[in-house]
């Protein structure tokens, strides 16, 4: 058995069809989530990638902070302890460096260019170079492997062609930008909205670069020898703002949908577990969980939170989590159900949930009673967690959980 873990950073959801995205056409990314199972409510726990991959590597929650590392035995140390070859592969240094990182049996790190430029042709970009070198390690792969490649992705220079950006301009439009460097910041009250449209064609280009990386991969992987014993975990670590909520690219990472909801796409070769939507919350500590799983090897006794997600791929009934909570920078914290997204930071804002994707209207003045009632929720939460005791908390009220008719 194998598995091939790839994660890119700042991939905002909304630009990927399976996702609902028409005005960015994503054909590899479709077709292997038609073949696969899309989750269609994945989280981050953080925003911050050093915590967030605590969560991923070894169960638990951000929230915790160091307690979390007492939970479960790290990922990579537990394949190898199981005679199943860990290796990681990334160009964020940041990644590189996690003490957790120990437990992997082989490390490849390679940076991006130090001076950035707009590549002539697509085979000069480093998201190319990046996934080139992915596919000749898996050409030469021990017998029984788990790689996770992390990637610096959207959160990386922005070289792709010229060209690819500007597909995206109507006649009318101006020329779209020529920057490299991803850019960030708040929006001025009464913005430029052709500023905003100039970065989201650039950010939309970058996104076509993945895809055609992806639609090699995919090329490479139907007629791999190994493909029919591994699964494949498609996700990001984090969004990237487009002028959501006044916010581009890594500023405050206020912790609303457009940087907390990842793309999830989990492909095992079983033919009941193609073209499923999994409706379940996700956790990063789920992928830590999924992962082992697939090898059979069972987690440390004592884990808080996280569940495997094959359950649900497969078909099963795998609705287990009715809430789950978020933390970021400056004491944000907010509570996600079904029905409802609750944020904290100087104020409560209040979002009726599926409808309102990305948040736009803030019922919290219309909805006091609720606001307050998932307030006391989250913080009974976290209370919970910080005891060990989250598995026990009663489910909630039909009208916290589901929101209103």
């Amino acid at each position: 058995m194998n598995a091939i873990c790839l994660f890119i950073d700042r991939l905002h959801s909304g630009y990927l069809g399976t996702y609902g995205n028409s005005w960015v056409e994503t054909p590899a990314i479709d077709r292997m989530a038609s073949q696969s199972c899309v989750f269609d409510s994945a989280f981050i726990d953080t925003p911050r990638l050093r915590e967030v991959y605590n969560s991923f590597w070894q169960g638990g929650h951000a929230v915790l902070g160091r307690e979390s590392r007492k939970q479960n035995i790290a990922l990579a140390r537990l394949l190898s302890e199981n005679n199943i070859h860990s290796m990681l592969l990334t160009d964020e240094p940041s990644v590189a460096q996690h003490p957790l990182v120990q437990g992997f049996d082989e490390m490849a790190e390679f940076r991006p260019p130090e001076h950035p430029s707009m590549a002539a042709d697509e085979g000069e970009t480093h998201l190319v170079r990046c996934f080139s070198r992915m596919v000749e390690w898996l050409e030469s792969a021990p017998d029984s492997f788990c790689l996770w490649t992390h990637l610096s992705g959207m959160n990386a220079a922005w070289d792709a062609p010229y060209a690819f950006r500007a597909r995206f301009a109507e006649a009318d439009d101006p020329d779209p930008p020529r920057f490299v460097e991803p850019p960030g910041g708040i929006l001025a009250e009464e913005f430029d909205p052709d500023v905003l449209l100039g970065v989201s064609q650039a950010y939309a280009g970058q996104v076509k670069l993945l895809d055609m990386c992806i639609e090699g991969f995919l090329e490479f992987f139907a007629e791999w020898s190994r493909a029919e014993s591994t699964m494949i975990v498609f996700a990001s670590t984090r969004g990237f703002p487009l002028g959501e909520h006044h916010r581009v690219g890594p500023c405050d990472d206020a912790i609303y949908a457009e940087l907390v909801q990842i793309p999830l796409i989990v492909f095992i070769p079983e033919e009941d577990a193609a073209g499923v939507r999994g409706a379940s919350l996700v956790y990063p500590g789920d992928v830590y969980s999924t992962v082992l799983e697939w090898f059979g090897v069972s987690p440390t006794p004592g884990g808080l939170i996280e569940r495997s997600l094959l359950g649900e791929i497969r078909g099963a009934d795998q609705s287990f989590r009715d809430r789950l909570c978020l933390s970021g920078p400056d004491g944000q914290l907010g509570i996600r159900t079904p029905g409802w997204y609750l944020r904290k930071s100087s104020r409560l804002e209040l979002f009726a949930k599926p409808d309102d994707r990305w948040e736009v209207n803030d019922v919290s003045g219309r909805c006091l009673d609720i606001a307050e009632q998932l307030e006391n929720e989250m913080n009974r939460y976290i209370n919970h967690l910080q005891n060990g005791t989250v598995n026990d908390l009663p489910d909630l009220s039909p009208i916290l959980k589901e929101g209103l008719d």
